[in-house]
């Protein structure tokens, strides 16, 4: 869908690993699904040996696929997941080590010149994409291993807005800055820090003094765990949150939520948007609801079929959440 929006060419990564000959019905088959596309070759990963890359790379080229590489099996470029994803970049203590040696091995199995000279120019036009309104003026953003799903067309189209913004990190137990007209608590891993969070003093501090003075708080999956009084880690021990929404989660109690969500705001950017306009939005996590208080609701929601769902999020006064991540203005 995106390649079709921006009018790119499509490279498939084909995990050839147990196949052979067969691997040609998937370019076959995508080809024919959805035929608005153009695709310009495949890349064949974890492949076995020399000849097991031959077997395949015959049976495309003889359909009429471009094969621009054959990467092998090789442990050197595996990752570590969670529950998740990938465990995120800034994690990994052998970061550059590790892309540079996945950069070597790619630039010796892969045809990396003619996988650049397939690429084609974006035609989508940027000025159409209907930007959202930033949270305030002066907005204060947590950043760090425990808070970082995050956007960055947001803080880009924010700043092109005149928002002025200034990061801050829980973990190292830091307040948002005291001038902040707007608190945003991205999602993230707070339930693998959880102790840390409840520790940190002057964050609860600095994060209830901006509730008090009337700053606009929000809070996304982790950052909404995180406005709530606790939290239960996969242990089932409960630590202590902000306390800023009648909220307690858990991740003792673990259940997959996950798909696209269509958003009517009924607080928060509410006063921002037109009447009736929507936000696109996604939710993707394991927590469970333990207990919600008696708050106002946030959003009212639809799934990505356009069937109806409960209404999401929990709003008292400045202070929102929710555990959708906002990716901008509907369609």
């Amino acid at each position: 869908d995106l390649a079709a929006a921006l009018g790119l060419p499509v490279v498939l990564v084909l995990d050839v690993a147990r196949q052979a000959a067969s691997a040609a019905a998937w370019p076959a088959g995508l080809a024919a699904l959805r035929p608005d596309l153009r695709i310009a070759g495949v890349l064949l990963n974890k492949v076995g040996s020399p000849r097991h890359a031959a077997m395949v790379s015959r049976a495309l080229e003889a359909a009429g696929v471009v094969v621009l590489g054959a990467i092998p099996r090789d442990e050197r470029l595996a990752t570590p997941s969670r529950h998740l994803g990938l465990v995120q970049a800034e994690e990994r203590a052998d970061l550059e080590g590790f892309v540079a040696g996945a950069a070597a091995i790619v630039a010796e199995h892969a045809d990396l010149d003619r996988l650049q000279a397939l690429a084609g120019p974006l035609t989508a036009a940027g000025d159409a994409i209907r930007r959202l309104p930033p949270l305030g003026r002066r907005l204060a953003v947590a950043r760090d291993e425990a808070f970082a799903f995050l956007y960055p067309h947001h803080l880009t189209d924010w700043r092109a807005q005149g928002a002025e913004i200034a990061f801050f990190s829980p973990l190292a137990d830091e307040a948002p800055a005291a001038e902040a007209d707007s608190v945003f608590l991205p999602g993230g891993y707070p339930e693998l820090h959880a102790g840390r969070l409840a520790a940190a003093d002057r964050f609860r501090a600095g994060m209830q003094a901006a509730a008090a003075r009337g700053a606009r708080i929000y809070g996304e999956c982790g950052g909404y765990m995180t406005l709530g009084e606790a939290l239960v880690d996969a242990e089932g021990a409960a630590h202590r949150m902000l306390g800023l929404l009648p909220l307690e989660t858990s991740f003792a109690e673990r259940r997959l939520t996950l798909g696209y969500r269509r958003l009517r705001p009924l607080g928060l950017f509410e006063a921002e948007l037109a009447a009736r306009e929507f936000l696109a939005a996604h939710e993707f996590h394991y927590a469970t609801l333990r207990r919600e208080g008696a708050a106002d609701r946030l959003f009212e929601a639809s799934d990505a079929e356009g069937a109806a769902l409960p209404a999401m999020g929990l709003r008292r006064g400045a202070v929102s959440g929710s555990f959708a991540h906002v990716i901008g203005r509907a369609s």
